[in-house]
């Protein structure tokens, strides 16, 4: 379907990787995975055509549609959603924009072959069908009916963003290829996207840090490490077990080797001044030169510590939430939600996006004002706070990084603060790095050294792991699990969830599900069809309809 052969990318004096050759199946969904600064979205950005290999070439056959997920939406804002989503198909939309200007200037002149070669481009791709099959789409992306009609500037940055991942799948390409499809979006509408995938009858290419949405979608896993490309076969826990299990050998044979040629050094130390054993001697020495050991390189992937402790412990009760309600001009995303968070509770927080989670963390920590309610802390508690964007405060800031942290707890010696931040990633000159000039990844690492520092015993985390590398995310669970303070958090991330939550909460436009266990217990408490994101979407329809008919 689509090869690459021999490529090669360098960036500036670095080598992301080289002599990558790999031929993508018909039918096969790709994970393309590796440390953030590896090179997986330049892999893609090739494989793309967006970007040019240093070495190597591309191979697309030549009638191949490729489906590729863009991050521009300013140039749709003023066009109504459905179109934007139905100018994915090009060759439909072009026809039937082409065959519309036919028929407004039929009065003066019609081209009655020209109109029938268009029709015959849209039935051909049942462009008749495109229209609905691209409100299916948004609505699977639970992008709201009511605002399909409308310009797509009435929606919100992530929202927007949904509406181009729609474009991208309505098109039915023959190949996809989606750069952190993920984001932005909620558990139901990444559920929704996982059934596209596999049933997706063509090639996909995913980059993403999400680990159950790799397991659950991918066939193959496109590994970019050590300056090569590696496909596994398998999903993201297979890759990683083959992996380490390839590392291991590796290093064995290296062990096997380098005892061999310690045994042959021996014997000709031992022998090589005694006349009946020199030349026995020699030609071992003539073996040691012929062996050859090829160094093992050093892996890109980075593991950072999120070291998290209580400065001492709070109370049972932490905090006592009392009928919250909180709206947005017409909009009610919070009505009358209570809640008591107690001591040691890990309490994650689900539910679609635009229900109300983040506002709930802003109001617990005093960022936001409620509408009613009130909320009260319990003895001795100190919350820390990880905001889910963290850009606007800290593009504020002027000085260094090191500078930053270092004002946190000004009483600490700069050792201390500068062994915190190679904890996190930033070792030696990148302590000077200017905090306004920080990446997302690198953002988030720093909050979390600061919360190092500060030692809170409560933590409210709202999104943590949006802009963590798969290794980040790894990192960040054990640094909460070995946390001894209460926690409470919002997140996307099914596999972060599972792995953390002692107790799950989802907010729902009905009412609120408060359930004591892990994130898999709760949904084999609730059924398959919790997550059936079609089945959602219908009782939504049907209790409009219902509520029209009354």
């Amino acid at each position: 379907m689509l090869t690459i052969n021999q490529v090669t990318k360098h960036f500036g004096g670095q080598t992301l990787f080289r002599d990558a050759s790999i031929t993508f199946s018909k039918g096969a969904n790709y994970g393309i995975v590796g440390a953030n600064g590896s090179g997986k979205s330049t892999l893609l950005r090739i494989l793309t055509g967006e970007e040019e290999p240093s070495a190597g070439e591309l191979s697309v056959p030549r009638r191949a549609r490729l489906g590729v997920l863009k991050q521009d939406h300013f140039q749709y804002e003023e066009t109504r959603i459905l179109d934007v989503v139905m100018m994915g198909h090009g060759p439909v939309w072009n026809a039937m924009q082409e065959r519309d200007a036919l028929l407004e200037n039929a009065e003066n002149e019609f081209d009655a072959d020209k109109y029938s070669a268009l029709e015959e481009i849209i039935m051909q791709h049942d462009g008749y069908a495109l229209e609905a099959r691209a409100a299916e789409i948004l609505a699977g992306l639970n992008v709201p009916d009511e605002v399909h009609e409308q310009p797509l500037s009435v929606l919100s940055g992530g929202f927007k963003l949904r509406v181009l991942l729609a474009q991208t799948l309505a098109g039915l390409p023959d190949v996809l290829l989606l750069d952190e499809p993920t984001n932005h979006l909620d558990i139901l509408s990444i559920r929704w996207l996982e059934k596209f995938l596999e049933s997706f009858k063509g090639t996909s290419m995913v980059v993403s840090h999400d680990h159950r949405f790799l397991n659950n979608v991918c066939t193959h896993i496109v590994d970019v490490d050590y300056e090569r490309v590696t496909v596994y076969k398998g999903n993201y826990n297979d890759f990683v077990e083959a992996k380490q299990t390839d590392r291991d050998r590796m290093e064995a044979e290296i062990g096997k080797r380098e005892k061999e040629i310690a045994d042959h050094k021996r014997f000709v130390e031992k022998f090589k001044a005694k006349p009946t054993k020199a030349r026995q001697a020699q030609s071992r020495a003539k073996v040691i030169d012929k062996i050859v050991i090829e160094e093992l390189p050093n892996s890109s992937r980075r593991y950072p510590t999120f070291q998290l402790e209580a400065r001492r412990p709070s109370g049972k009760q932490v905090v006592e939430i009392e009928g919250i309600s909180k709206a947005y001009g017409d909009k009610q995303v919070l009505s009358d939600v209570s809640l008591r968070v107690m001591r040691d509770d890990r309490l994650a927080i689900i539910g679609p996006n635009g229900i109300g989670k983040s506002t709930l963390l802003k109001i617990l920590v005093g960022e936001l004002q409620a509408d009613a309610g009130s909320v009260e802390w319990g003895y001795e508690t100190h919350p820390g706070y990880f905001a889910q964007d963290h850009s606007e405060v800290l593009a504020r800031q002027k000085g260094s990084i090191q500078e930053w942290l270092w004002d946190q707890v000004a009483g600490e010696t700069i050792g201390y603060i500068r062994g915190r931040l190679a904890q996190v990633l930033f070792q030696k000159d990148e302590v000077e790095k200017k905090v306004a000039n920080l990446s997302g990844g690198e953002r988030a690492r720093l909050i979390f050294a600061q919360l190092g520092v500060l030692k809170p015993n409560v933590l409210i985390l709202d999104e943590p792991t949006n802009h963590l590398d798969l290794e980040g995310i790894e990192a960040l669970a054990q640094g909460i699990e070995e946390y001894d303070g209460t926690t409470i958090f919002v997140s996307h991330d099914r596999w972060f969830v599972n792995r953390l939550a002692t107790r799950v909460l989802e907010i729902t436009p009905e009412k609120l599900n408060d359930f004591q266990g892990t994130y898999d217990e709760y949904l084999a408490k609730l059924g398959d069809d919790h997550l059936d994101v079609d089945a959602v979407v219908r009782q939504a329809r049907r209790d409009k309809r219902k509520a029209k008919n009354a």
